[in-house]
């Protein structure tokens, strides 16, 4: 979240940064919840000076009546401050982060391109997507997995189970050579976690799969479950940033996620997922989102997919992130009659700046021994649902079978699918 005072002090830059994001909010209305919720509280704490400072001695009759009328006004006031506090941090939670002066401003499509590999390869015959290659090469089983589970979930099978461990283990090296700690981490997390981390647990617009009866939800992503690992801690960064790789299972219900560009292994309510997430001083946050976007680009060119990176424009950041890189593969399924097929997100990685750590109460511990907000930052490594879609779809050959990328094939143990 942004410090109140900071709101305060530039309320028109956030509105406007808030027009840009495509968030409506009423900033007027925050203030002035902040405005009275200062004064509720000073109000209580003057009642209470009063009373402390009145108990002093041997209190009268009249000082009785009068320290009863101060415990029941003290009472109300509390309640009301309750009910306005609640009001303000539901508010402030809504509100996004900054926008780094370079993100180009508009929705989705209003992205800016920065960097494209080699081209994508023309097929010279017509080219299959994914799903129907998969299902020729009994690799995956979408029809059981919509009776087992429900629509958008799938069994893979045979040697897509193999290519996925393959490819998350070539993502591991890669990452952990770079001095990452390898992790596994929980497939849930308390929603006050998700909350703090930027995911909404509750409502009609949430991805999230709640686990029912408790205060736990299923996990989109490892960034919800390393964003809170040191909540409410104060880091030593001393030495540097700390580097995490994270993998999990993922479950994101995806609701309206439907169409032929969405077909398949594109969008679905489970996969697993290698996370990076760094915490680091605010001086080094732009230079760690670098590194991750070239850890990603790393990874991607050893692969030899064809890809594009992408600065995500300001109405398409979602509320945590600064500045937020996706990398987009080329899909066959993504074409059309006019062309072969075009580009599909792969991975993402976003500078969330101070915006998680202020909600979960990450701080680190200052050269002058003050503490200050750490900056978080996220950037996926692999996923296994778009990581073999991309591959499956680029490197399928006109029989019908699928070459696998020179790189992986010391993890798989087999060229070709």
């Amino acid at each position: 979240m942004l410090d109140i005072k900071f709101i305060r002090d530039n309320s028109n830059l956030v509105k406007e940064n808030c027009k840009n994001r495509h968030v409506t909010i009423d900033i007027d209305l925050l203030l002035k919840l902040d405005a009275e919720r200062r004064e509720s509280i000073k109000a209580v704490d003057d009642l209470r000076a009063m009373r402390k400072n009145k108990s002093k001695g041997k209190p009268s009759e009249e000082d009785i009546a009068m320290l009863r009328k101060v415990g029941d006004d003290i009472a109300v006031l509390e309640k009301k401050t309750e009910d306005i506090e609640n009001e303000y941090h539901e508010l402030l939670f809504k509100v996004p982060n900054l926008t780094h002066p370079e993100t180009p401003v508009g929705g989705e499509e209003d992205f800016r391109v920065v960097h494209t590999s080699a081209k994508p390869k023309l097929f010279k015959f017509t080219p299959k997507d994914h799903e129907e290659l998969l299902l020729n090469l009994d690799l995956i089983d979408f029809e059981r997995g919509a009776k087992v589970s429900a629509s958008k979930f799938y069994f893979s099978k045979n040697n897509l189970v193999r290519l996925n461990q393959a490819l998350l283990n070539y993502g591991i090296d890669v990452v952990t050579k770079q001095g990452y700690t390898l992790m596994e981490t929980p497939d849930v997390a308390k929603n006050e976690i998700l909350a703090g981390v930027g995911f909404n647990p509750r409502g009609k617009e949430t991805q999230v799969y709640s686990v029912e009866n408790t205060d736990l939800s299923l996990i989109g992503t490892a960034e919800v479950t390393m964003g809170g690992y040191h909540a409410d801690e104060t880091l030593d960064l001393s030495n540097g940033p700390k580097k995490y790789a994270a993998i999990s299972h993922c479950f994101r219900t995806e609701a309206g996620a439907y169409g032929k560009t969405n077909k398949g292994l594109y969008r679905v309510h489970q996969f697993t997922k290698l996370e990076m997430f760094i915490y680091c001083k605010p001086e080094d946050s732009e230079k760690m989102h670098m590194e991750l976007l070239g850890l990603e680009k790393k990874i991607v060119d050893g692969l030899k997919l064809p890809y594009r990176v992408i600065d995500v424009a300001s109405g398409d950041l979602g509320g945590p992130a600064y500045r937020k890189y996706d990398i987009e593969a080329w899909m066959v399924m993504k074409g059309d009659e006019k062309k072969q097929g075009d580009y599909g997100e792969i991975t993402s990685t976003s500078n969330c700046t101070d915006y998680q750590a202020r909600r979960l109460n990450i701080k680190y511990r200052k050269n002058d021994g003050a503490t200050g907000f750490a900056h978080t930052l996220n950037g996926t490594a692999i996923v296994t649902s778009r990581f073999p879609l991309a591959i499956v779809e680029n490197f399928q050959q006109k029989g019908g079978s699928v070459l696998v990328p020179k790189i992986l094939r010391k993890y798989t143990g087999f060229k070709k699918l």
